[in-house]
């Protein structure tokens, strides 16, 4: 499959502060790739250098095959970028923001009202920006970095700031643009959020990557070989997943007290801490 994103031994470092150390991954086309670590991890300044905004101290960076010192303006069209610090013109409207943006990318101007919808704001494009709470600004600034259907679309905390109702909107919208070819690139400290959207993870602990894989592989890595049954009573029962739990379970079953069972796999951020020792904060 073709690789959208290919990093090397990537480094990076602010004065005698490393930034980033010997970091490698790729990014396969039309997959949500997250980026998970702490406030400081270095997630925000990955994404400056795959987007040309910083240059790397060493290694190869690609993206669309490229060089991001050698990206152009067709390559540049291509990306969409969510960060903390995209701006919006304050006394115009919602639509007239997005309009500004339609003529720069030559967009129709029926794509404002597709986008919105996407970010569940379709009736309220008149609103003065100025006026709008952080969470609607925050959907505002993502329905613009998808506004020109970008094959590469850079999301950094994209719903820190927003209710459950709108999370599960914008997931749903996420959800459609990959289904439609888009890959997207995100950073987060939110792993339900990686859970739910992501296809694979790469664990950022002060500027390294310690793990890289599928949600669930991960998960499978780091389980217990037990199974937990809760019965009838309100008891849970720990079975193991050999022999001697298959036994305890038949008596359970027949004895017709089973309610439910699971597996007994950590969450993500469980196997944050343990492989950093640190919380995604």
């Amino acid at each position: 499959m073709e690789q959208i994103i290919e990093v090397s031994s990537l480094e990076k470092t602010f004065g005698n502060q490393p930034a980033l150390i010997d970091v490698s991954f790729n990014v396969r086309k039309g997959e949500i790739f997250g980026f998970l670590g702490p406030s400081g991890s270095g997630k925000t300044t990955t994404i400056k250098i795959l987007t040309g905004q910083l240059s790397a101290t060493a290694g190869q960076v690609n993206v669309f095959g490229v060089s991001t010192e050698k990206m152009k303006k067709e390559h540049h069209r291509k990306i969409g970028i969510l960060s903390d610090n995209s701006g919006l013109y304050g006394r115009l409207t919602i639509e007239e923001n997005l309009k500004l943006f339609c003529d720069l990318y030559d967009e129709p101007v029926e794509r404002i009202d597709e986008v919105l919808d996407m970010v569940n704001l379709k009736g309220e494009k008149k609103k003065i920006v100025s006026k709008l709470s952080k969470g609607m600004t925050q959907r505002i600034l993502l329905a613009r970095a998808f506004l020109h259907q970008p094959e590469l679309l850079f999301l950094d905390e994209p719903t820190s700031a927003l209710d459950p109702v709108n999370t599960k909107h914008i997931y749903n919208g996420l959800e459609k643009l990959r289904a439609e070819g888009t890959t997207i690139f995100l950073t987060t400290h939110d792993m339900h959020e990686a859970e739910v959207l992501c296809d694979h993870i790469a664990f950022l602990n002060e500027g390294r990557i310690q793990l890289l894989d599928t949600p669930r592989a991960l998960r499978q890595k780091f389980s217990e070989p037990t199974l937990t049954v809760e019965t009838t009573d309100g008891k849970k029962v720990v079975v193991s997943k050999g022999p001697d739990g298959a036994e305890t379970m038949k008596e359970l079953m027949l004895q017709n007290r089973v309610a439910s069972v699971y597996s007994n796999e950590p969450t993500l951020g469980d196997i944050f801490i343990n492989v950093t020792g640190r919380k995604l904060a």
